[in-house]
């Protein structure tokens, strides 16, 4: 029997490096970083939803803490002359400062604008979860996404699965539609996973889309790893 593996997770060391960076010299160290990781990334999800971020990066030096937003839409993140982001890094100050035991460090925030957001597989997926929230039909939704990202000519294939109680029936069930290639199994095959939930009067419907742009053979290629 085979193992469903993070498409992320199973390309780590390989062509793809660690959302968070860090180092911890102490067991108790180690998991309070953890945990405040998981929190932080855990409030930016709410924060953030619906301004097109595609990534969460956290790097740590010895005092403070640099959390790296990309996102295809900078401009609402920042905010009016920089308003924004000095309002979102106290909110993330205070959410670190709720962790027991966590040391009180300055967070710095930065934001990187990502080219083509059709090829980035978070920003396709909170496009069907907005179209299914808009009470688009789901067909509609899935093939005209579907159609998007493979007009962008970084994209060499697109999966998008969806699952719930689509068009409000009885039962949940599952959907997908699929173009190009998707070469799960190959290590060096550049693949952007991302899931989200559209919230919906008669329940949740969960949303997986993988994206293949590619292979990456050099360190040139790794434009969007």
């Amino acid at each position: 029997m085979t193992h469903t593996v993070h498409p992320y997770a199973h390309r780590l060391g390989i062509i793809r490096d660690w959302k968070s960076r860090w180092f911890a010299k102490t067991p108790a160290e180690y998991r309070i970083n953890v945990i405040v990781d998981a929190s932080i990334r855990r409030f930016l999800k709410k924060r953030l939803r619906g301004m097109y971020v595609t990534s969460v990066e956290i790097e740590r030096q010895q005092n403070a803490i640099r959390v790296i937003i990309k996102t295809s839409r900078p401009g609402l993140v920042i905010g009016r002359g920089g308003e924004g982001s000095q309002k979102l890094s106290k909110e993330i100050e205070r959410i670190v400062m709720k962790v027991k035991g966590a040391p009180r460090l300055p967070v710095r925030i930065d934001i990187e604008e990502v080219r083509s957001p059709e090829s980035q597989s978070p920003v396709v997926a909170y496009m069907v979860a907005e179209g299914l929230e808009k009470r688009q039909t789901f067909r509609r939704v899935l093939k005209q996404t579907v159609e998007k990202v493979m007009a962008n000519r970084d994209v060499q294939g697109v999966r998008i699965g969806i699952s719930g109680r689509l068009g409000g029936a009885e039962m949940s069930r599952t959907e997908e539609i699929k173009r190009g290639r998707v070469p799960l199994q190959t290590l060096r095959a550049d693949i952007d996973f991302a899931r989200e939930q559209a919230y919906l009067p008669y329940g949740v419907i969960g949303i997986k889309v993988w994206i293949y742009r590619g292979d990456i053979f050099s360190k040139k290629d790794e434009k969007h790893a």
